[in-house]
């Protein structure tokens, strides 16, 4: 029910403004009336949704402009930490290249060019570059430029590639000839995921819903075919999302039909170009499996075999396999026996090994198992990469290639810059390919990596990582900033990022608190922090944030905090909860209106996210809901120093969740404190895509920050 009262107000007010002292905009008021459940709220913000307005842009336009008024003290501040960071950086550099079929790929960066271009040269001495993608060039006339798809067909000759140009995550897809250096003129709009079949000219592809973002339907298309591309799935249920790939073994082609809960797969010989995708096992509710392809034999299995990750044995996964002509789930054999302790995240097949990513203790591990061995547990013949830091993050590299004896994995820090090796599966020698350039003399000997355990409401051990300088006081005394997700089963990164020595170097310490609903420890870590137990997240992150007052890591006076997108709802629901126990707070791309936003099905993503927050109809998800929704909770008392971040496209979190908090906050909070919106008016939910573009929003970030903190320049 819209009431429209209020109708006429300006959008924005002018009220109390002057040259000394600007006041922040206030937007006008229009009561809309929701009813559900017998439970009845009023949003005065909700016309904020209309982003074709001009009273909407005008309003945005006045944040941003309020925003830069308040922050024009820092302008120095923000330009010298720019200027730190990207000092830090080796601005033209190289990465390492990949092997695929006799060639091998990599990108470089140059100095003052904010996207990389894309490279390979034959696997021989003395190769001539060729020229793939120039991002720069694609990036003419546009804010931003996001890659998608990059695909190269099996004789070499075609790549198929996707871009964004406005932040909206919106694909077109094209084809480049690689011989002649001309892309052709058909264009696919809203392509999701893309894979070459056998034959170089067939490719298999995704769409999304123009509406709903979903990705549901699977078209096929020849190069140089001109009418419509035939249809040949379309998923019908809107929890779910499709995705095409083409196996490493290059043997087949894998639809993956997928819910945050549930999942099936089809699968088509990569040589039969007009067949039909077949069903491995039907979905069924609660059981997620995924699939990959080895040609065979090997031990006990004859002939080509389908390698399931199943969820079906225990809720951290095991692994199956079966023939691919009797794929079914009645003929499945166990290889990896599921382990409640240890979450396998994925398994990666490969001629000779498997490569799987586990999750143990809360820290991640690569294990290689040997195909060869005749064992019927293939564990027993397996063994881990180690790791000895007390917290690193570790994963899988480009690993194209099928037939290899070698893993390229990626580890990194909070003290270890990303590094990238080649593991020997049969020696179990590791070659440092590349470690990431640090420069102006970073010295890892001068900063000290933790791994920490708090306690919970309910007794449970929830790890903290965190990283100094050597010479930072421990006496309750120093600025600590902690971040925080806690949602989807993701698991935050332990990763190095040179930038934040512009924090450490002036005495901020850095911290993760590895909260419930994430996936650090495994799968039942993210069930303790979804649906009817979403509460977790909240008290896990007040319970580290308490952990490190009390061992004197910080005080609440120094205590800043930051999340982003689902970790933003975290920062509003937490400063609802306890806002005397954080000095400032950095939300990015805000979660923060979930009533509202759950409630609109038409909105991208949502019936999907009802497997993760619940189902608003549902009276019982609507209340839980209802206790933690940041926007619905406001309250009139003081509030930390925040500054909220957003970008006009953004198509994960709409822009008007952080304005209409904003809106809402600056009239209940009852304390000085600055509340500041910065919307980016040509990206989406990533930010900015050039890379100095991005350090510039960094360098606001952290001047913001370091301010408040009162740490000066």
């Amino acid at each position: 029910m819209n009431l429209d009262s209020e109708k006429t107000s300006p959008a924005v007010s002018d009220e109390n403004m002057t040259d000394a002292a600007p006041a922040p905009p206030l937007a006008r008021r229009e009561p809309v009336e929701h009813i559900l459940h017998g439970d009845r709220r009023i949003d005065h913000y909700d016309w904020l949704r209309h982003k074709e307005w001009p009273e909407v842009l005008a309003y945005l336009e006045a944040e941003n402009a309020y925003t830069d008024a308040l922050l024009k003290p820092t302008q120095n501040f923000q330009q010298k930490l720019y200027q730190e960071m990207l000092g830090r950086i080796q601005q033209t550099d190289l990465a390492v290249p990949y092997r695929l079929r006799g060639y091998l790929y990599f990108t470089k960066t140059v100095e003052g060019k904010q996207y990389p271009y894309h490279y390979r040269r034959r696997d021989a001495e003395g190769s001539p570059e060729e020229l793939l993608l120039d991002l720069n060039q694609l990036a003419e006339g546009h804010s931003f430029l996001g890659l998608g798809a990059f695909e190269v067909s099996d004789d070499n000759h075609w790549l198929a590639y996707s871009t964004d140009t406005t932040g909206f995550r919106q694909y077109t897809l094209c084809v480049k000839d690689l011989r002649a250096g001309e892309t052709l003129p058909e264009r696919i709009e809203r392509v999701t995921s893309v894979a070459w079949a056998a034959g170089n000219k067939t490719l298999f592809y995704t769409i999304e819903d123009e509406m709903t973002k979903r990705s549901y339907r699977l078209y096929r298309h020849v190069l140089g075919l001109t009418g419509p591309d035939p249809l040949l799935y379309g998923e019908s249920d809107e929890r779910f999302h499709v995705e095409v790939q083409r196996t490493r073994s290059d043997g087949y082609l894998l639809l993956t039909s997928a819910s945050h809960t549930t999942s099936e797969v089809r699968f088509l010989r990569a040589d039969d170009l007009l067949g039909k995708f077949q069903l491995i096992a039907p979905r069924e509710d609660n059981h997620e499996y995924y699939a990959d392809h080895h040609p065979g034999p090997l031990p006990g299995a004859s002939g080509g075999i389908f390698l399931m990750r199943t969820n079906s044995g225990g809720r951290t996964f095991r692994v199956v396999i079966a023939s691919v002509h009797q794929p079914g789930r009645e003929f499945w054999r166990e290889i990896v026996p599921n382990r409640p302790e240890v979450m396998l995240a994925s398994a990666e097949a490969f001629k000779n090994h498997l490569v799987l990513f586990e999750r143990d203790g809360g820290l991640p591990y690569l294990r290689i198992v040997d195909l060869a061995s005749k064992a019927e547990n293939a564990l027993a013949a397996s063994h881990r990469i180690e790791f000895l830091e007390p917290a690193y993050n570790a994963s899988l590299g480009e690993n194209p290639e099928f037939d290899v004896s070698h893993v390229r994995f990626q580890y990194e820090s909070l003290v270890t810059p990303l590094s990238v090796f080649d593991y020997d599966v049969y020696t179990r020698e590791r070659v440092l390919r590349k470690q990431q350039p640090v420069l102006g003399g970073y010295d890892a000997s001068q900063y000290v990596s933790e791994r920490l355990h708090a306690s919970a409401l309910d007794g449970t051990r929830v790890p903290i990582s965190l990283v100094y300088r050597r010479d930072t006081p421990r006496h309750g005394s120093s600025p600590l900033l902690l971040y925080g997700y806690g949602s989807y089963g993701i698991s935050v990164p332990v990763n190095f990022n040179s930038n934040r020595l512009s924090l450490l170097d002036r005495g901020v310490i850095y911290a993760i608190a590895h909260i419930r609903g994430g996936g650090e420890l495994g799968k039942p870590w993210h069930d303790a922090g979804r649906m009817q137990q979403k509460q977790n997240t909240f008290t896990d992150f007040i319970g580290a944030a308490e952990y490190l007052i009390a061992q004197r890591y910080t005080s609440p006076e120094k205590l800043a905090i930051q999340g982003g997108s689902a970790g933003g709802l975290l920062m509003g629901g937490v400063v609802n909860m306890r806002p005397e126990l954080f000095r400032v707070v950095l939300s990015q791309v805000p979660f923060v209106d979930v009533l509202n936003t759950m409630q609109d099905a038409s909105l991208p993503l949502t019936v999907g996210e009802y497997e993760e927050w619940g189902n608003p109809q549902i009276a019982e998800d609507y209340f839980t809901m209802k206790k933690y929704c940041p926007y619905t909770n406001l309250l009139r008392k003081a509030y930390p120093a925040m500054l909220l971040k957003t970008a006009l496209n953004d198509s994960q979190v709409m822009y008007w969740e952080p304005a209409k908090y904003v809106a809402k906050l600056r009239t209940l909070k009852t304390d000085p404190n600055p509340v500041l919106l910065k919307i980016n008016m040509g990206a989406g939910h990533g930010g900015a895509s050039g890379r100095y573009d991005h350090l510039r929003e960094i360098g606001l970030d952290y001047a913001f920050l370091l301010s408040e903190l009162a740490i000066r320049e």
